[in-house]
């Protein structure tokens, strides 16, 4: 808990960092700059500048009394606005802040002609990855779209075109291309992992690793969308959630139309008729554990038969259910090869199906 902070108090602390950044900025101290700007941490004097920001409320107008504040006033008021929302757990707000105050630190930046400040740039590429991670997590509980890791993302692209240029500023591009690696490399990473546990029947890994990956694929590159979905829908359907059937004519995966319209129905017929017809298509699971299998007495399909005016008797039903059986592990043999196909490619080949942009570059599966 926040001990109590005087109006005086709060004044001088303020004063105290606006003084300090205009030193770092005036004397071209990146390693002391680098640590006014770490929103994230649990640096005592961000917490004690947090403590002083909730006291005196017009922090603004401070820093435009001064020429040596007003001078960076675009990167220190959203920059107190972040740190102030951050610490109050308002973390959206916090990065949308945060990102002004980083553009207007990077436009900074450009203009200073040595590289005294890399230090410091690094840590704002790594605060807004950090800010825009947990700003989508907040957005996510709330039910909203994740999209700021977007925006991060397309900042650290301009970050790293101000350090790939010649001159001195270059060495910063490779941090900048691992915090851009963090950000959209993870989504190839979270896909075929997301794969493979679909494989091994690990279903609420599968779910969540590949709705990561549909989250943050590039909204643009459609086919790999596609590829995402085409492994995730039978998972959500595993676990009862039907798709729209506008997405499913959208990326062009209506084999499972019917499956979807069977379900809401409830409808048995249409529901084998979409598993005959598009067999193929369907990543089929098998019950490692007999005792934890669903049971129907045969009664009951026999009911159910005649009320779907199916003309088949028992005999014939597991007649039917055997053949099934059979294309099953025939299916579930080649399902085994592609897992062991998926486990010994080697990282060469992974990351040349990773384009610039980071994302999924093949429209066709590189393993089917």
């Amino acid at each position: 808990m926040a001990s109590y902070v005087s109006m005086g108090e709060a004044h001088r602390r303020i004063t105290d960092y606006l003084n300090r950044f205009s030193d770092a900025v005036s004397y071209q101290d990146g390693s002391s700059l680098k640590r006014l700007l770490s929103i994230s941490s649990d640096s005592p004097s961000l917490l004690s500048l947090s403590d002083a920001l909730n006291v005196f409320q017009d922090a603004s107008r401070l820093i435009k009394q001064f020429d040596k504040y007003s001078q960076f006033g675009e990167i220190l008021v959203p920059l107190f606005r972040s740190l102030q929302n951050y610490r109050l757990g308002h973390l959206v707000e916090s990065y949308q802040s945060f990102e002004k105050s980083a553009n207007a630190f990077l436009q900074e930046f450009r203009n200073w002609e040595s590289a005294w400040a890399l230090d410091a740039l690094y840590v704002v590429a790594y605060e807004i990855r950090v800010l825009a991670e947990r700003a989508d997590r907040e957005l996510a509980s709330m039910g909203k779209i994740p999209e700021k890791l977007k925006g991060a993302g397309s900042f650290l692209m301009k970050v790293f075109g101000v350090l790939a240029g010649k001159g001195p500023k270059r060495v910063g591009a490779l941090y900048v291309t691992c915090q851009l690696f963090k950000i959209y490399f993870k989504v190839t990473y979270m896909y075929y992992t997301g794969r493979l546990e679909v494989f091994n029947e690990n279903f609420p890994a599968a779910d969540h690793k590949l709705s990561y990956a549909l989250t943050y694929c590039n909204p643009h590159r459609e086919a790999n969308i596609r590829m995402i979905l085409k492994y995730l829908i039978p998972v959500k359907l595993s676990i009862g959630i039907l798709p729209m059937i506008s997405l499913l004519e959208k990326y062009n995966l209506v084999e499972y139309s019917n499956v979807v319209q069977a379900m809401r129905r409830g409808d048995l017929r249409l529901l084998r008729q979409a598993l005959q017809e598009h067999e193929d298509h369907y990543i089929i699971q098998k019950q490692k554990d007999p005792s934890k299998a669903h049971q129907i007495k045969l009664e009951v399909i026999v009911k159910a038969l005649k009320w779907l005016e199916m003309d088949m008797d028992v005999d014939e039903f597991l007649n039917d259910l055997a053949s099934f059986a059979g294309r099953a592990r025939q299916h579930l043999k080649a399902m085994h090869n592609v897992k062991t196909i998926c486990r010994s490619r080697n990282c060469k080949a992974f990351l040349e199906s990773v384009n610039t942009n980071g994302v999924l570059s093949k429209p066709s599966d590189p393993v089917e």
